[in-house]
């Protein structure tokens, strides 16, 4: 199942605005990865920056809560809990020895709206102390307030009810999901991430394509009707999705405007009363009732209240009640669409000396990644690195004025969760485009990881009989990975 299509001005849009808007993101230069603009039930307006496309899933992070949310709301609909039962009651075998007053009080409720009462969030504590079993891990924690009493963003709070589903239905969220909600919608092909104990993590670690992100969003504001049928009950996305809690005390005066509108049950209200779900590094659901519009937005930045900024400002105000005429600008609208691109490494021609490296291998010192060695073969058409590490032999493909589509275990994104969060999860296979070009004697490129928000930036240099081989990550800051603080770095020699 797909959504309809219109034309922007069939739906009471003007096209000259939806390219107004993709003029101020250019400007602002935000990483852009796709847009889809729906206006009464219709997508208006789609596009993809390439090397990204339609079909490519995305790790949406903290959007994941959104749905998580849901498929708690589908088991309080079958009359499973509500949103008043205590958190303790459903793992007797995991509580700590003695049980604080506070973990005693804190309700599911608590949980959904992120007032659990702790002061900070409780994911790193909650995997750290758990190791294998994360609901023990977050049971043993300190509970410093009273549940409902300060909003603190919480992603272990949504775990947890991740772990209450799966209590409650014997399913993983996931799965309790698919036949409520996925398949209804005509969605598939989707995956969450699971802890040690297979329950999803619920707060991060959905992987999900636009136009789905784009249905989800359009069911909300439906009242959860698809196809005529009551699909989510119109009484919990109206409690869910409003401000059940105030989020602009204590700690959170200096937060963005879009942040502080209030919170409902893992969404966030957004100004002109909207909603919306959200996550990191600028993975947007925005629905906006009032107009009769739903937004999604994938990216990779750091300035999250940014891009709200000028949906406010350029597509909010181009929304009238009536169609408008049709115009040449919706012709112009859709070229622009067809043709929007992240910019690419420049074409370059390889250096002389260079050449004479091709193939010869350079050994690597020790490193956490388990790298081993690399070799190059530079040509016209770009460079082929061939990496040696535990694991075998890992051909990356670099085009030169074109991306070359990748899939293999990478190092470089394992390097920088290291770096990062003191581990990694097992090395896996990502998508990824890359391309490279030649800077003086130095080779750099950009490898964009398709399924994911991020980016990493390598540079190359070639001296003597040493290699010195640096990555910076997006991971660390979207918005210059060149100057992030977290550098990974290779030092390789010739070997003969």
């Amino acid at each position: 199942f797909t959504l309809p299509r219109s034309t922007p001005e069939a739906q009471g849009v003007a096209s000259r605005a939806i390219l107004n808007y993709l003029d101020a993101l250019e400007e602002k230069q935000f990483k852009m990865h796709s847009m889809m603009l729906l206006r009464h039930g219709h997508v208006i307006a789609e596009g993809w920056w390439k090397p990204y496309a339609p079909e490519h899933k995305r790790y949406v992070y903290s959007l994941s809560k959104s749905f998580t949310s849901s498929a708690f709301g589908f088991a309080v609909a079958e009359g499973l809990l509500t949103v008043e039962d205590k958190v303790i009651s459903f793992f007797p075998d995991d509580l700590p020895e003695e049980v604080s007053d506070n973990l005693a009080a804190m309700r599911i409720k608590d949980l959904l709206t992120m007032t659990t009462g702790h002061e900070e969030d409780a994911t790193m504590g909650m995997v750290a102390k758990g190791q294998h079993n994360w609901v023990k891990g977050f049971l043993s924690l300190p509970v410093q307030r009273k549940p409902g009493t300060l909003f603190v963003y919480n992603s272990a709070a949504t775990y947890m009810v991740s772990a209450i589903v799966t209590k409650v239905t014997g399913q993983s969220v996931l799965d309790y999901l698919m036949p409520r909600l996925f398949e209804p919608l005509g969605i598939s092909d989707i995956t969450f991430d699971t802890c040690p104990k297979g329950i999803n993590t619920g707060g991060w670690g959905l992987s999900i394509r636009t136009e789905d992100i784009a249905k989800f969003g359009q069911l909300y504001l439906q009242k959860g009707i698809w196809n005529g049928n009551q699909i989510l009950p119109a009484a919990w996305i109206e409690e869910a999705t409003s401000a059940v809690v105030r989020n602009d005390g204590e700690g959170r005066e200096n937060d963005p405007t879009d942040w502080r509108q209030g919170y409902g049950y893992q969404f966030w209200r957004a100004r002109h009363n909207a909603y919306r779900g959200d996550g990191a590094f600028g993975q947007y659901c925005l629905v906006m009732p009032d107009q009769d519009a739903v937004l999604v937005i994938t990216s990779d930045t750091g300035d999250m209240q940014g891009i709200l900024d000028l949906v406010w400002e350029h597509l909010l105000p181009a929304m009238e009640k009536d169609a408008l005429p049709e115009n040449a600008d919706a012709e112009a609208l859709q070229k622009r669409l067809e043709f929007l691109a992240l910019e690419i490494p420049s074409k370059a021609a390889v250096p002389a000396d260079v050449v004479d490296l091709n193939g010869k291998m350079f050994v690597l010192n020790d490193n956490q990644t388990g790298l081993v060695s690399v070799s190059f073969n530079f040509s016209d058409d770009g460079c082929t690195m061939k990496l040696e590490d535990q694991l075998g032999t890992h051909l990356v493909e670099f085009g030169n004025g074109e991306w070359k589509e990748n899939f293999d275990r990478m190092a470089f994104m394992k390097a920088t969760m290291i770096q990062l969060w003191g581990g990694a999860p097992p090395m896996q296979e990502y998508k990824f485009s890359a391309a490279g070009t030649w800077e003086d004697d130095e080779y750099s490129a950009t490898m964009h990881y398709l399924e994911t928000p991020h980016r990493e930036y390598l540079t190359a240099t070639f001296e003597d009989d040493k290699l010195t081989l640096k990555i910076h990550s997006s991971m660390v800051n979207p918005d210059d990975p060149e100057s992030a603080h977290i550098e990974t770095k290779f030092i390789g020699k010739l070997t003969d």
